[in-house]
């Protein structure tokens, strides 16, 4: 029982070595995610192990257990002073507790410590419009974002509203007034909030994920009506984004909604996470900066030509995945295969490679 009784220090030692998540299961030590690998710390837990821990946290959260033991799951934050803040799911899995804690981040992070593109970063500078950060599960979107809100956060006087699910990053109000509404908690759902969010004299938006036509429908008004809105799609590459945008809505309002996108879409960035040779992790980065000819595309249903205007286009700011793979290869900092592995033209690639 002495795993159990150590917890805080292991959220410390876990939260120190840049932690994303922790996971608390029976049958296997307490662990985290850090840079894509599972870390392991002390001794393997038995279910009365697990139990008394996760009795710990919702005691650190001033929260009643028993509405984890009725409804088998249950999602809540808590702050542990020194350590840092947490979102919790808590669930049963073979008949004991277990939880799943995603630190929150209060220091956020370095966009060139992270390589993040500085046209990335400057498009904090627009003052309306949609701009979508776009990838898998785990790409680093919310990080992109975080680093974008604290830029305007830091260089302009707006009210910034992000309606996130879970909160990742908190931004302490600097220039800008920061409002931070987590779903569930904080708002029933992104559609209710992002109504009530243009009612709460907005400059900026943040909405943690598109998930239904409703949602995207509303975002898109907003961006019209001149706020600057951000938001994510686990889409990879821009064409594939406004394809699902549009496929998104009934085939009598697709027109219509092409129209609509081609007029407030601003940039579209697709990311991915490489395996670098250092043993971390490298992004990847695809560019895509609206202008005449790729609002056009998008318009007149053509977004297959976006990929070679992408390509075409370095002098604009626009940077391709397989250029972006191609340059970390040739830094030294991903291998061939991993180059390959990503790539979103492996024939084209096997080329470039030399394979």
């Amino acid at each position: 029982m002495g795993v159990v009784l150590d917890l805080k220090k292991y959220l410390a030692d876990a939260v120190n070595d840049h932690a994303a998540d922790i996971f608390i299961i029976a049958g296997k030590e307490i662990s985290y995610s850090s840079n894509g690998k599972i870390i392991s710390m002390g001794e393997r837990l038995l279910p009365p192990d697990t139990e008394t821990m996760i009795c710990q946290i919702y005691d650190f959260a001033g929260r009643d257990i028993d509405i984890l033991k009725k409804d088998h799951d249950d999602d809540f934050s808590f702050s542990l002073a020194n350590v840092g803040r947490f979102r919790v799911n808590a669930f049963m899995q073979r008949g004991s507790l277990a939880a799943v804690l995603k630190v929150v981040l209060f220091k956020l992070p370095d966009p060139e410590v992270l390589r993040i593109p500085k046209q990335v970063i400057d498009l904090y500078a627009k003052n309306k419009g949609f701009i979508l950060v776009t990838g898998p599960t785990g790409s680093g979107k919310s990080t992109t974002l975080a680093c974008l809100i604290d830029k305007i956060n830091k260089t302009r006087e707006a009210h910034i509203i992000t309606l996130e699910d879970p909160l990742e990053f908190l931004h302490k109000h600097d220039k800008s007034i920061v409002s931070q509404r987590e779903i569930y908690m904080d708002t029933p759902s992104y559609e209710r909030g992002l109504r009530a969010a243009l009612r709460e004299a907005p400059n900026v938006i943040l909405l943690g994920e598109m998930r239904d036509f409703e949602t995207i429908s509303i975002a898109m008004s907003a961006a019209e009506t001149g706020q600057l809105v951000f938001s994510t799609l686990h889409t990879l590459g821009a064409a594939n984004t406004v394809d699902r945008i549009v496929d998104v809505f009934p085939a009598n309002q697709q027109r219509q909604v092409r129209i609509q996108l081609s007029m407030v879409l601003q940039a579209v960035i697709s990311q991915q996470l490489i395996p670098s040779t250092q043993g971390t992790l490298v992004p990847a980065f695809e560019v895509m900066l609206c202008n005449n000819a790729i609002r056009t595309m998008i318009r007149d249903s053509k977004s297959h030509q976006i990929d070679s205007t992408i390509y075409s286009s370095a002098d604009y700011g626009m940077v391709s995945m397989d250029t972006s793979l191609l340059t970390l290869y040739e830094e030294g900092l991903i291998t061939a295969e991993n180059a390959l592995t990503h790539s979103l033209y492996p024939d084209a690639m096997k080329k470039k490679l030399g394979l």
